[in-house]
């Protein structure tokens, strides 16, 4: 009725990551501050396979996703600006606090907190950068006065 899925769970202290390992050979590394310290982490990683006895080849590294917060120093007004970027936004602060506001240029999605928080889900790091540049001027216009 279900399906079995085999997973190990590894955890490196340095640098400070998570490998989930799966049954098919495929490791997914989380946690790293860097594409270079991901990058390092996952040959740490491989090595360490190697020393328990597995056959492991570290081949196909790419970073697919990077995460990023960053803060505003002013609370944003969180319909008005799903008003102002419609097609854009998305606002149900019945089911998320939080507005989600999609870039398909960049392949970049942001959660826009009314606290001024901002969280960057994107490709690589490049593709977040330029999603904070591009969404600033907009938050700016809807910026809370406290």
């Amino acid at each position: 009725m279900f399906d079995v899925i085999f997973v190990v769970l590894m955890k490196l202290r340095k640098p400070r990551i998570t490998a989930t390992i799966w049954s098919s050979g495929k490791v997914i590394c989380t946690g790293a501050t860097s594409e270079e310290e991901a990058k390092f982490g996952a040959r740490r990683l491989a090595r360490s396979l190697q020393k328990l006895g597995f056959q492991v080849i570290f081949t196909d590294f790419k970073v697919v996703n990077v995460l990023a917060v960053c803060n505003m120093p002013f609370e944003i007004r969180l319909p008005e600006f799903t008003k102002n970027n419609r097609p854009h936004a998305s606002y149900e602060p019945e089911l998320h606090p939080a507005v989600c506001y999609r870039i398909k240029s960049l392949r970049a999605t942001l959660q826009i907190f009314s606290t001024g928080s901002i969280t960057v889900t994107g490709p690589n790091v490049k593709a977040v950068a330029s999603a904070v540049e591009q969404i600033y001027p907009f938050v700016l216009l809807c910026l809370s006065c406290v």
